[in-house]
């Protein structure tokens, strides 16, 4: 009877421990992310701003909630650097930036960001599976906290930089924009980047699009809450489709990567601009090699990617799927193979890159 032993194998400890301390992190942080959407919906965060240095009872008075989950929920937020704690009396408070990162509703919301991942989760089985068959997960399909969940993770960004920097580094753009511009928002979601705009520059007209429309409700209202419903409008359409044309400006903000065929969407883009329009692409930053990833945005790009991003594409004609780190080489050649004849990286933030393309 021929019997095969394996081979012995010698483990390094100091990697072995440094392996473990990275998962005892992530897994932390797994639980971190429920316990940070429970803040955020219970307004503990809020609570705790408005209360400043207090006990795990008033603040539980002030969210109206029960103070012993509240002190437990204190303790997890103090032990994770969201929350600061005074030991001498167990009183809790956020700094100055833990609040406006937080708690400050025109701040960074980084809460509601969380939602994104915990949606994912729900909807594990179905990604699980389109692992094995190759069909793909359309957005549509993905629990419904994503949607609120995306808006709220981009929308800072957004806040910060779209009209400060990333339109006044486009060539002419922000003139025509003062002046009286016609511009579609492709793959707009809840209209987040389209309402800034419109706030922005009352002379010209928006028009966000999304296939999804529930998004498209959601852009509604909130356009209405914000009182521009009369110079935005949002519309189901796909990127590849949409009605719109004689544009001078069209945007896609860190959608282009979830399309199915990305490269008719530049063609359909593309036919829709003026002669001298432009397309703004917002997408993740990245590297053209894969290995110029392996950070901490690229890891988190990266893993939202094989959630949210590849199966939305592969679940499309075509199915593409170029990836949340796709690289700026990569969506020049599609720019370039669409028509596109001037593609210029003009403007990025740690997150993002702007690309600047034009006929």
């Amino acid at each position: 009877m021929n019997m095969s032993v394996a081979p012995a194998v010698t483990l390094d400890p100091a990697k072995l421990e440094e392996l473990l301390g990275r998962f005892v992190n992530d897994l932390g942080a797994a639980f971190h992310a429920v316990n940070a959407v429970i803040g955020d919906r219970l307004g503990l965060y809020t609570a705790l701003a408005e209360t400043g240095p207090a006990s795990p009872e008033e603040v539980a008075a002030r969210a109206g909630c029960d103070s012993r989950p509240v002190r437990e929920w204190l303790r997890a937020q103090a032990a994770g650097g969201y929350v600061t704690c005074d030991p001498r009396n167990e009183r809790y408070s956020l700094s100055p930036e833990q609040a406006f990162a937080l708690a400050d509703p025109h701040g960074m919301s980084l809460p509601g960001a969380f939602l994104a991942p915990i949606a994912t989760a729900k909807t594990e089985p179905a990604i699980t599976e389109s692992f094995r068959t190759g069909s793909g997960v359309p957005w549509g399909s993905q629990h419904a906290d994503l949607f609120p969940g995306t808006a709220r993770f981009y929308g800072a960004g957004y806040a910060a930089e779209l009209v400060p920097s990333w339109i006044p580094a486009l060539e002419g753009v922000e003139d025509k924009l003062r002046t009286g511009a016609r511009v579609a928002d492709v793959g707009c979601g809840y209209g987040v980047a389209t309402i800034l705009m419109a706030q922005a520059y009352p002379n010209s007209s928006f028009t966000g699009f999304d296939i999804h429309e529930a998004s498209i409700e959601a852009a509604r209202e909130r356009a209405a809450a914000e009182g521009v419903s009369g110079r935005v409008s949002f519309e189901v359409a796909a990127a590849d489709t949409y009605p719109a044309r004689e544009l001078d400006l069209v945007t896609i903000f860190d959608a282009f990567h979830d399309l199915g065929d990305p490269a008719a969407a530049a063609h359909h883009v593309l036919a829709s601009l003026l002669p001298d329009g432009t397309l703004m692409l917002a997408e993740p930053r990245a590297g053209d090699r894969v290995e110029e990833n392996f950070n901490p945005v690229g890891r988190l790009f990266y893993n939202a990617s094989t959630l949210i991003c590849v199966p939305n594409s592969m679940s499309q004609d075509t199915g593409a799927a170029l990836g949340a780190q796709a690289g700026e080489m990569r969506l020049r050649e599609v720019l370039t193979g669409a028509g596109f004849t001037s593609v210029r990286r003009a403007a990025e933030t740690p997150f993002n890159m702007i690309l600047e393309a034009r006929p």
